[in-house]
């Protein structure tokens, strides 16, 4: 495991606050946060219980959240390593190129740059809402064809691929797919078929979902050993959307949301300087990182309901950015 130092630090207490307020309003029973800055610990807060159930566990720091959709950046991390080891020739190569079961006449001409950018245009694998690279929609057709990519190039699960080359590597013990409940899960009474990685099953606990930005900040260098090619992390939060794109939607990296300038679609503040990138899950949970700052800010939730009226996520998370950002500039 990482071995950074911890620093009290009362100079978040109004972002903490204000997660707390968040997680009122959106009636979750958790929540949780972590900064890192110039490689220290200097916030970490932990609220509420795992359930609305009777006795519930408190959090802390060996809670594992459901990150929901944080998950792509996992996925993404191993497209960029399959890139660099050459298994991908080109991002710009056509999906139908490594998968022999898709329909072409529907996936034709949708590559994998389009997959990593939710600019694919799929509606389903039977019928497509645009051409590629004309719009931006956020869902998880890519996802999906991307993992059975992962499957197929390396011959094993995603999980077991993530597992061996960075989660091992990086002592990561609270970090997983998990199918089964257990007292340390924040559970959100979901079934699931496996964990082998193909489904939206990832728990990480607050700490380590900070170390997984620590490590792209760090671009895989770690106490003087490299995790995976500095390449990797590199292309992995490069913008590589299709550059004519309408202005006002998000441009990303390998599933990352990536600042260039302030969009008005985009889940990053307006304030948050060019180069940063992050990560946001329905369940609320999200990884944000400032390399000019020498920052990585996490905040956990198990939000479960739909969101209440009134509340605008966009609006919500651009607002956490903004306020990490506010602190990490004056410290």
């Amino acid at each position: 495991m990482l071995n950074i130092q911890k620093t009290e630090n009362t100079t978040f207490n109004e972002l903490n606050d204000y997660v707390l307020r968040v997680k009122n309003e959106l009636s979750a029973t958790a929540a949780a946060t972590c900064i890192i800055h110039h490689d220290r610990i200097v916030n970490e807060w932990y609220s509420g219980v795992h359930t609305e159930s009777t006795g519930s566990r408190l959090v802390d720091e060996e809670s594992q959240f459901h990150v929901a959709s944080v998950r792509k950046t996992y996925l993404g991390l191993a497209i960029s390593l399959a890139l660099y080891e050459g298994k991908i020739c080109s991002i710009d190569d056509d999906v139908a190129n490594y998968l022999d079961d898709v329909d072409t006449v529907v996936v034709g001409n949708t590559t994998i740059r389009h997959l990593l950018t939710h600019t694919h245009g799929l509606g389903d694998l039977h019928h497509r809402l645009f051409l590629p690279g004309t719009d931006w929609k956020y869902n998880n057709v890519g996802v999906n064809l991307l993992i059975k990519i992962i499957q197929k190039l390396y011959r094993m699960p995603l999980s077991q691929l993530l597992e061996e080359r960075v989660f091992t590597p990086m002592g990561f013990s609270q970090t997983g797919w998990r199918k089964e409940p257990n007292e340390k899960l924040v559970w959100l009474n979901e079934q699931y078929n496996d964990n082998q990685g193909d489904e939206a099953n990832l728990f990480v606990s607050t700490e380590e979902l900070a170390y997984w930005g620590y490590l792209h900040l760090k671009r895989g260098a770690m106490h003087g050993q490299q995790i995976l090619p500095r390449k990797v992390f590199e292309q992995a939060t490069t913008i590589i959307s299709p550059p004519d794109l309408e202005h006002q939607l998000p441009r990303n990296g390998f599933f990352w949301f990536v600042q260039d300038e302030p969009r008005a679609m985009t889940e990053l503040g307006n304030e948050l300087p060019s180069g940063s990138f992050q990560s946001l899950g329905i369940t609320g949970c999200a990884c944000l990182v400032i390399p000019k700052y020498r920052t990585v800010a996490v905040r956990m939730y198990n939000q479960t309901g739909s969101n209440p009226a009134g509340y605008d996520y966009l609006e919500d998370i651009k607002t956490f950015g903004n306020l990490v950002n506010k602190y990490a500039r004056d410290l």
